[in-house]
């Protein structure tokens, strides 16, 4: 039941409802609501889309055009060797630049930002998100401005609130993707 407001009664009718994440069903979010986690989705897509981009094609920012994947460079060698900092920060040394690691490292980041884009597989997009944030967390460990904390845990939340909000139904295909026979048989995919 959705309920509507006049200035003198309130008035309830029947309304729209949307089913959450996990099946359940119930009102839609405000459209200012809707509107906002569209806009987290995107912005959590584009903070892993970019630097596949950049350092695929060494676009200039954090990835100069001779050390693009493209290149021959590679993402991991760099990070993983000069900028890393705190307790464990060369426990991951002999694994820098490894072709495997260089391969799960490009592919979870536009995995992750391809699904956040679209709003589909956003569960598995937020574990990824999640882990890999972690990892980064632990070789950066003991951030100058805060002991604890960083962007690396805010951005792991927001992929949670991404994931467990339907965030892809507002403005993305995560209502489409949650119909197909493949998510309805396999639910961890939504």
């Amino acid at each position: 039941m959705a309920t509507l407001l006049t200035p003198s009664r309130k008035i309830t009718a029947p309304g729209p409802t949307t089913e959450a994440p996990g099946g359940e069903s119930g009102p839609p979010p405000a459209l200012p609501a809707r509107i906002a986690l569209a806009a987290l989705r995107v912005l959590v897509a584009w903070t892993f889309i970019w630097p596949f981009l950049d350092k695929l094609f060494g676009l200039g920012f954090s990835t100069p055009s001779a050390k693009s994947v493209i290149n021959g460079g590679s993402p991991t060698e760099g990070f993983l060797l000069h900028g890393t900092k705190g307790p464990f920060a060369h426990t991951f040394d002999s694994v820098a630049g490894a072709g495997w690691l260089d391969l799960l490292f490009m592919t979870g980041l536009l995995g992750i930002g391809l699904a956040f884009l679209l709003g589909i597989g956003t569960r598995i997009a937020a574990v990824s998100c999640a882990m890999m944030m972690g990892f980064m967390w632990l070789v950066t460990m003991l951030p100058a401005t805060n002991p604890l904390t960083d962007d690396h845990w805010i951005l792991a939340v927001a992929g949670a609130v991404v994931a467990t909000t339907a965030a892809g139904d507002h403005f993305g295909l995560g209502r489409a993707w949650r119909r197909t026979a493949l998510v309805r048989r396999y639910r961890f995919l939504i």
